[in-house]
């Protein structure tokens, strides 16, 4: 019995410029990317970022955050932040609890595009929902994985809220933010049931309903 070749995995394709480049030939050339990190998370905000990327001034190497290194986040985020109209925005753990995670999301996106020191024409935002905005907009699933503009804001809202995460971590060390940024992770968990949750933990999520906050 002849044995089978493995089948070669599908290459993921790497985002590009394409779809802002089409909308800049119609007229519209402030494209902003929109991407949130921390919808998941069992503590801390939701922080979006909005990114609208000058065409001449491309960094290389922009890909969705989660395929690539903090250190070259890091260095990403610098030529970003240098070369790019750049705004964050973030909803705290309270405001998630109180509206929920989903319209936080929104939320956040919304205060990013509207935080931009050059208004854009258009937004082209990650995921299947485009936030209340004064422009036009269009949701692309995996997104951060298409759009270059995207891809740079996937990596300022991550770069961002895990700063963010190590702040906090200093400030209240006792849940290891530093290393798992408030995901449900054994060592979080394990903080959870010797501390209890705190008030930046979201008491909405599971496993923290029905639990009151120790301060």
């Amino acid at each position: 019995m002849k044995s089978r070749a493995p089948k070669p995995k599908p290459v993921k394709s790497a985002p590009d410029f394409t779809r802002e480049l089409t909308l800049r030939s119609a007229g519209l050339h402030q494209i902003a990317g929109v991407d949130e990190v921390g919808r998941g998370p069992l503590a801390g905000p939701v922080v979006a970022a909005a990114v609208i990327l000058d065409p001449d001034n491309l960094p290389s190497g922009l890909n969705d955050s989660k395929t690539l290194s903090a250190a070259r986040r890091d260095a990403l985020y610098l030529e970003i932040m240098r070369h790019a109209h750049v705004a964050v925005a973030s909803v705290p753990a309270a405001v998630i609890d109180r509206i929920n995670i989903r319209q936080a999301t929104l939320l956040a996106m919304t205060r990013a595009v509207n935080a931009l020191a050059v208004p854009p024409d258009h937004v082209l935002v990650d995921g299947r929902d485009v936030p209340p905005l004064a422009c036009a907009g269009e949701a692309l699933i995996g997104g951060d994985g298409k759009s270059l503009s995207i891809a740079a804001a996937s990596i300022i809202a991550k770069v961002t809220r895990d700063r963010l995460m190590e702040r906090l971590s200093d400030h209240d060390p006792r849940y290891g933010y530093a290393s798992h940024a408030g995901y449900g992770t054994a060592v979080h968990l394990a903080a959870l049931e010797q501390y209890g949750p705190s008030l930046d933990h979201r008491m909405s999520f599971a496993p923290l309903k029905n639990r009151e906050p120790q301060g």
